[in-house]
């Protein structure tokens, strides 16, 4: 922490049936001097996703739905989206319908066509500019709003980050009849005693949230608490799917060891050996070249909620791994992995951005070794 990388730390890793390390350096709260601790509740964005995912394929297990069904055949308003073919001259885009409708597999392994408002693009001006994610929507008014925004490719051409995962949790809210946040305690954070956490934090929680920071100029600054407490303790109507858990290292670590078990924890059957194993194998066609920022983790194709590695390291300075193993990671630079080839799960926790990869190179060098390569896979 005295590099003035982050203001505190944590990680915990679970290993053959058992503890085998846990640590926290610096600070949960770096003006209050409250020290980064076990129980520290942390904001962990995306790592929301996989959550997401299982709640999904819990239905998909029930026979609610096929991957390859329309999403539209459950959500119609996605029937009617169109694909950004460029821009005319009066500098207004140019629509096109898609070739093919999308399906429920392209929202699980982001190759929907959705924006995510990170690109310089027209669809992702039109993204900025409706605000789906707004907190002030519901589930149901983000997806209305989402279907108006134009695709940035037809689906299943490219890999490209997305609001999918949002997309996700309104499909399994029309699925079940019931409020998404309601539904994935009942169905997933109740059965594994994942107790902390949730989208709406009480009160009484706030003394063990973490504080965001950001990095600029090589110095932190504290983001207000305002904005960094809003997704759990602030006034909001949306829940999204993509993000808005805060967690604790222990609870996190409950769900990575249930997905280590191949769907069960502790005799808690979440999903089938099967269902795992079908989320943590790379879903994307060779033809899929086009990938955003997905190479910046590695050697990895992507699953269904989850980055895969498929090759071992190829350089240096790409992140330790092995082949098999399947992971994500947050905003402000939390990150999990199940390594089913050395029966691991780990999680590791801190509050800064911009995203920093290179603190995920280096909790994995510790974890792995720095010349760590694994089984050689295909």
């Amino acid at each position: 922490m005295t590099a003035g990388r982050a203001a505190g730390a944590s990680a915990l890793v679970w290993q053959g049936g058992a503890e085998r390390y846990f640590g926290a350096a610096g600070f949960a709260d770096r003006e209050a001097k409250r020290p980064m601790q076990r129980d520290t509740l942390v904001q962990i964005f995306s790592m929301t996703k996989p959550v997401t995912g299982v709640a999904l394929m819990q239905l998909w297990e029930q026979g609610r739905f096929g991957l390859d069904d329309p999403l539209a055949r459950y959500l119609p308003a996605f029937g009617a989206v169109k694909v950004l073919a460029g821009t005319g001259s009066d500098g207004k885009p140019i629509l096109r319908a898609p070739s093919r409708p999308i399906a429920v597999r392209d929202i699980m392994r982001h190759t929907a066509g959705f924006s995510y408002g990170m690109r310089d693009t027209a669809a992702d001006a039109i993204f900025h500019e409706i605000n789906p994610l707004a907190l002030t929507n519901t589930l149901d008014e983000m997806g209305d709003k989402l279907a108006r925004v134009p695709l940035l490719f037809d689906p299943g051409e490219e890999w490209s980050y997305s609001t999918g995962v949002d997309v996700q949790a309104l499909l399994v809210e029309h699925l079940t009849g019931e409020p998404f946040e309601q539904h994935v305690r009942r169905a997933i954070l109740d059965p594994l005693k994942m107790t902390d956490t949730g989208w709406t934090q009480p009160a009484s929680r706030l003394p063990r949230f973490a504080a965001s920071y950001t990095k600029a100029d090589g110095s932190l600054a504290r983001i207000p608490d305002e904005k960094a407490r809003a997704l759990n303790f602030g006034p909001r109507r949306l829940t999204m799917g993509g993000a808005g858990l805060a967690s604790t290292l222990d609870d996190y670590m409950r769900f990575a060891r249930m997905l280590l078990g191949r769907g069960t924890l502790d005799g808690t059957r979440i999903l089938a050996p099967s269902t795992v194993d079908l989320m943590a194998t790379n879903q994307l066609d060779p033809r899929i070249t086009r990938r955003f920022f997905l190479p910046e983790k590695g050697a990895v194709g992507f699953g269904l909620d989850f980055a895969v590695r498929t090759a071992q390291p190829r350089t240096a300075t790409e992140n330790r791994g092995t082949v098999g193993e399947f992971f994500w990671d947050g905003a402000e630079t939390t990150l999990f992995w199940v390594d089913p080839a050395n029966d691991m799960a780990v999680v590791f926790f801190v509050q800064v951005t911009p995203f920093d990869g290179t603190l995920h190179h280096d909790i994995r060098a510790a974890v792995y070794g720095a010349d760590y390569l694994g089984p050689a896979g295909d």
